[in-house]
């Protein structure tokens, strides 16, 4: 296999990466370069889960399956380029649903074989991570360190970003993650999946003060995140509504306010322990799905406000699970290697369900 020669990474302004995101319900092609420009990306966002009012696991590797190889001709197609011009394939090979990780980063090896390019194998959460520091992406240059609140179906965590591949966790949840509450919680209450941008647009109708629910952990030393508790409180002010059909609109959308405020304020006093905790850092950042609610982030805006910190969020369609994260994570890690004097090609690479951040380091260490 080829390698991405280090000159090149450090001088050339026009390296392209063609990557892939499979590590949940969304498939997601695109080609970035490393001057920030995304030439062309794609998404599927899997249908196939909606009866269930969630995501299955097997449904979405086999859905990513499906639709994966015409994904990428289409992504091909709208950049306008050949294959010559790119320079690295970069797929996601964990964390996530291993069956969906498995397909994608398979597919990813394939092209890069048959193409003789190197391949970049990439942590999702790494990525989400790094999303901030794509250019123009904000009105802000993002520099480390940085606090980064990371918050999505399947993580909620704080983490100190001083470099790349060099990460320290300050708090993460102990039971469900933010997405997951609201998911759950919208649920309850019978709204569509995905729950989450139902419910916020439910309790736009609501009075938030109607109900006083837990805010776990709230007050309390340290930057870990627990829902469930939460969650439960939801559901016991339903248990006189059997047949959720019954349940007044107006009702639901007080719970949902509600539950929106609780869950917000829970997460705005374990935040600020963490801006405490790293006191170094130049600015607040959040991505992941729920980094979409406007609600919450209004609040964090004020948050930072308070610390006189920058805050930056990407835009909407780039806080959930995309493919421009993946290739821009390559293109920073292809120039740190490059600082290094390390070439990279992760082609034996492992998918894995489970990825640590404290990991990331590794592939820099002499």
């Amino acid at each position: 296999m080829p390698s991405i020669h280090q000159s090149d990474v450090k001088t050339n302004n026009n390296m392209i990466i063609l990557s892939i995101e499979s590590s949940c319900d969304d498939t997601a092609c695109a080609i970035v370069c490393s001057d920030g420009t995304v030439l062309a990306e794609q998404i599927y966002s899997q249908k196939e889960h909606v009866q269930f009012g969630g995501v299955v696991p097997e449904i979405a590797a086999r859905a990513h399956l499906s639709h994966l190889s015409d994904l990428v001709k289409k992504t091909l197609n709208q950049a306008n380029i050949d294959w010559k011009d790119i320079n690295a394939v970069a797929a996601t090979c964990g964390p996530g649903l291993i069956g969906g990780v498995i397909v994608g980063s398979s597919f990813a090896k394939g092209l890069a074989l048959a193409r003789n390019l190197p391949f970049i194998g990439i942590n999702h959460i790494e990525a989400h991570a790094l999303t901030v520091r794509i250019p123009h992406i904000s009105e802000h240059q993002v520099h480390f360190p940085y606090l980064l609140f990371l918050t999505s179906g399947g993580h909620c965590q704080c983490i100190h970003v001083k470099d790349i591949g060099d990460y320290h966790r300050l708090g993460g949840t102990i039971d469900d993650a933010a997405g997951e509450a609201f998911d759950k919680v919208a649920k309850m209450l019978g709204l569509s999946w995905p729950g989450g941008p139902a419910l916020e647009a439910l309790a736009k109708e609501g009075d938030e003060n109607t109900f006083s629910l837990p805010r776990p952990l709230y007050g309390r030393p340290g930057c870990d995140f627990s829902f469930s508790g939460l969650k439960t409180a939801v559901g016991n002010l339903l248990t006189e509504y059997e047949n959720i059909d019954t349940l007044p609109r107006k009702l639901a959308a007080n719970i949902a306010a509600s539950f929106q405020k609780a869950i917000t304020s829970a997460i705005i006093n374990r935040l600020e322990n963490a801006i405490k905790a790293s006191p170094n850092s130049t600015l607040l950042a959040t991505a992941g799905g729920v980094a979409a609610n406007q609600y919450l982030r209004k609040h964090i805006q004020e948050l930072a406000n308070k610390y006189n910190l920058p805050f930056v969020a990407p835009p909407m369609k780039y806080c959930t699970d995309n493919a421009v994260m993946i290739g821009w994570a390559a293109i920073e890690i292809l120039q740190q290697a490059a600082k290094n004097n390390k070439v990279i090609d992760d082609i034996s690479m492992l998918p894995r369900p489970r990825w640590p951040l404290s990991e990331m380091s590794q592939i820099f260490d002499s």
